[in-house]
């Protein structure tokens, strides 16, 4: 747990680099403009998961060339669970969903909390947490759940109140309002056929998501028949030209790399970076909110126990985070 708030601790520093929302002041840049406008999150994700998982594995496999002959296409058959996959992963898609509708509800980068959350929920609660990322089913279909139950949660809020959760929400707001469209509480009144096309898409697109990866899955199994000295550089190189396009800089390049080598250190000291991750996602909508919130009581820390919703959320933190410290208090003990 301790290396877990060290992470998240991490990554709401990181989410500080840049310049302050309020008064514009640089904050740990450095004297560098490139930092003025802060760390992107896609060189950060890129280099502390792509980068760094090609280090480890380079580490790992060394000189070696890898056995292609044990690599196998399945039939279309074979593709769908058997009995024992659904018993397996029944529970994790239904916890899943219901981590990543409540995720879906809130602003942020809903998508990727709500799986990374449901990850850790799944690992935690799992009584061989050793098999998960060795192909445990329910470390893939709690997640997956999670992320397909965030992205349609997220419509809620935007649908009724006009309030985009995320950059694919604010540019679906964007794009009705283009069509003289307003969100809002009146939205299914006065447009249904909008509303109720919004729900039918997302069960086609579902639909139509399955129907072209089963067949396609064959192609992407082959994959792995591609030997690392050539896989690995393509990684790389994608990895550079995803960082690259996002404001088509090479600082974010340079960042790629930098984030690289970080999380090839931390996990090889056994540092989880998804408390990194929530925390670089959360801590400017934390920061944000709390600033408000304070300019609204003139400095008065009471107006976040002044709402009865409030006061119940955070008597809940302290529950839990009271709770993890006395487990880890009473099994040192015994």
């Amino acid at each position: 747990m301790v290396k877990a708030l060290m992470m998240a601790v991490l990554g709401l520093l990181l989410a500080t680099v840049g310049q302050e929302a309020i008064t514009a002041i640089p904050r740990f840049t450095f004297g560098s403009v490139d930092l003025q406008s802060g760390i992107d999150l896609v060189p950060l994700i890129m280099g502390l998961f792509g980068i760094s998982e090609v280090l480890l594995s380079l580490e790992e496999r060394g000189s070696e060339k890898r056995d292609v002959g044990v690599v196998s296409t399945p039939k279309f058959w074979e593709l769908f669970p058997n009995r024992q996959d659904w018993k397996a992963s029944i529970a994790p898609i239904g916890r899943g969903s219901v981590i990543g509708f409540l995720c879906g509800l809130l602003p942020g980068g809903t998508a990727i909390i709500a799986s990374f959350s449901s990850y850790a929920v799944e690992r935690k609660i799992s009584k061989h947490p050793e098999k998960f990322g060795q192909g445990a089913i329910e470390g893939v279909a709690g997640p997956e759940a999670s992320n397909n139950a965030a992205a349609q949660g997220a419509f809620i809020p935007m649908l009724t109140l006009g309030i985009p959760g995320n950059a694919a929400m604010a540019l679906t707001l964007g794009a009705l309002k283009m069509h003289r469209i307003i969100p809002g509480p009146m939205l299914i009144t006065e447009h249904p056929d909008v509303f109720w096309g919004v729900v039918a898409s997302m069960y086609l697109g579902n639909f139509f998501l399955l129907v072209l990866n089963l067949p396609l899955l064959g192609m992407w199994v082959r994959l792995l028949r591609v030997a690392t000295s050539i896989l690995y550089p393509m990684i790389i190189l994608f990895c550079i030209i995803g960082a690259y396009s996002v404001n088509n800089n090479l600082f974010d390049v340079g960042m790629l790399f930098f984030f690289g080598g970080l999380g090839y250190v931390l996990r090889k000291f056994n540092f989880d970076l998804v408390p990194l991750i929530m925390g670089f996602i959360l801590g400017p909508i934390i920061e944000n909110s709390a600033r408000q919130s304070l300019i609204m009581s003139r400095g008065q820390f009471g107006i976040f126990f002044s709402s009865t919703i409030s006061a119940i959320l955070l008597g809940l933190a302290m529950v839990i985070i009271g709770a993890a410290v006395y487990s880890g208090v009473r099994k040192r003990k015994v």
